[in-house]
Order: structure tokens, then sequence, then C-alpha cells
């Protein structure tokens, strides 16, 4: 191809391409852009939601942490009154027997018999008259405990350790029904700290997701800009071009080692002719030869 074949119109058709092609590189990274900011604004959305979830399942893991604290130390006061009750029991037993008759039947004794009675009535089939043998004979045994647990609280010390037996059986289930209701506590607030955790997961995949939508964006972004600033300087190329076409035929260029600058001329014009980036000495030397 000659050099006079490449005519300013052509030129200039091929300046004005590139400049729709810069034109519609900076819309697709404008709406690029636009795209890489709202995944930035859901992403950043989810993880202040995410912050928020553990910020709020870190409350709960603390008051599990607390009851299961005073679930502990309820224990150890359930314990204490147990073995006080134990031990005042076993006293009071040790004490009733030494105020008993030898020949009188222990009343823990009466107790047994008064419970296997109860059973017997309650789970067996049994005929009128002897239903109303047992019941007779409950009757008679609840009278007999009546009557000697009666005459024990007479006694000051027998009376003073009775009410000390009651008083630790009542500590003792007091602080069991304790343990009871502090330990469901302690786990409702475990069950909605790993809930929280969990919704945590599940949000922090979701920015996750949205965070990598956005650097997908932003690739995609970053390379329309890298086409549309390429595709600006190649305009400013052949503007440059346009421009010392016009200086030479406002004013023509003298003859100075020809030989050499038609040799590196052609070279510049081949490259120019594949459509390579030329500098503004490139172009000079365009000049100078004649090509332009």
């Amino acid at each position: 191809m000659e050099a006079e074949e490449i005519s300013v119109e052509e030129i200039e058709q091929k300046r004005d391409l590139l400049n729709l092609e810069a034109e519609r590189r900076r819309k697709s990274r404008d709406e690029l852009n636009e795209i890489t900011r709202q995944f930035a604004d859901l992403r950043d959305k989810h993880n202040a939601e995410v912050r928020r979830l553990i910020e709020e399942a870190s409350e709960h893991k603390r008051l599990r942490d607390e009851y299961n604290e005073k679930v502990k130390e309820t224990k150890e006061q359930r314990e204490v009154w147990n073995r006080k009750y134990t031990d005042l029991a076993a006293e009071l037993v040790e004490l009733r027997r030494s105020l008993s008759t030898k020949t009188s039947t222990p009343i823990s004794k009466l107790k047994r018999d008064l419970k296997a009675l109860e059973f017997k009535q309650m789970t067996s089939v049994l005929t009128p008259e002897k239903e109303k043998e047992i019941v007779e004979e409950m009757s008679k045994i609840q009278a007999e405990i009546r009557k000697r647990e009666s005459s024990l609280q007479t006694n000051p010390r027998y009376s003073e350790l009775y009410r000390q037996v009651n008083e630790a059986k009542e500590k003792a289930e007091t602080y069991h029904r304790l343990v009871s209701e502090l330990a469901e506590t302690a786990q409702k607030e475990h069950d909605r700290m790993m809930e929280l955790y969990d919704k945590a997961d599940e949000v922090r995949k979701q920015a996750d997701d949205f965070q990598a939508k956005f650097v997908e964006a932003k690739i995609k972004a970053d390379e329309e800009h890298r086409k549309h600033i390429e595709a600006i300087h190649q305009v400013h190329d052949y503007d440059k071009l346009l421009y010392g076409i016009r200086q030479k035929q406002k004013r023509p260029y003298g003859m100075e080692d020809m030989e050499k600058v038609n040799r590196q001329a052609q070279e510049v014009f081949e490259r120019f002719k594949k459509g390579e980036k030329l500098s503004t000495e490139d172009i000079m030397l365009l000049q100078k030869s004649g090509y332009l």
C-alpha cells in the first residue's frame, strides 16, 4: 500500500470510530461501576448485620455463662442442705428411737406399713370386705402415728430437731427447683446464642457472595476503563496525524538524509497500518518523509 492511499478522510473515519468505541467503553465502565457500588452496599449491609447478630449472640453467651455459674452455686447450696437434711433426719430417727418404748413399733415401721397398705389398695383387685378391712387398718396406723408424733412433739429437743429437719428439707427442695429453673434459662440462652450464630453464618455467606460479585464487576469495570483510556490515546494519535497533515499542507519540509528517513518512515508506516500506537516522534518522522 502506498502512503498516498491513506487519505485524510480515512484517518478521520478511523478516529471517529475510535471515539465511538471510547464512548461505548466509558458508558460500559460507568454501568459496571454502578453495579459494583450496589454490590458493595449489599456486602456492607450484610457485614453490618453479621456484626449485629454476633454482638447479640455474644450477649446471650454472656447471660448463659452467668446462669450456668448460678446453677453451679445453687447446686452447691442444694448439696449443703441435702447433707444437713440427711444428717438431721438420721439424728431425728435416733432420737425418736431413744424416746420410744421398747415394746412399741417404731414410727418409721408404722409409716412403711401404711405405704404398703396404700399401694395394695391402689393396685390390687379387692372385694368390698377386703378393701374395708384395709381402710380400717390404714386408719388405725395413721391414728397411731399421729398419737406417737404428738407425744414426741412435747419433747423440746425432738420438737426443735423436727423443725430443723423440715426446714432443711424445704431449703433443699427450694434450691433443687431453683437449679432446674436456672438450668432451663441457661439452656434457652444457649439455644438463642446458637440460633444467632447460625444466622450470622448464613448472612456472612451472603456477604461473601456479594463480595465475589463486587470483585467480578470491579475487574470488568477496570478493564472497560483501560480500554476506554486506550481508545482515547488512539484518538489523540489520530489527532496528531491529522494535525501533521494540515501543517504539511501549510509548509513543506526540506530533504535531509532522505534515504535513512524513508527507511525509518517505512517501518513506522507499516506499524501504523497494523494499528499500532504511534508516538509524537513517529508522526514527525512520517511528516518529514512525505507519508503524511
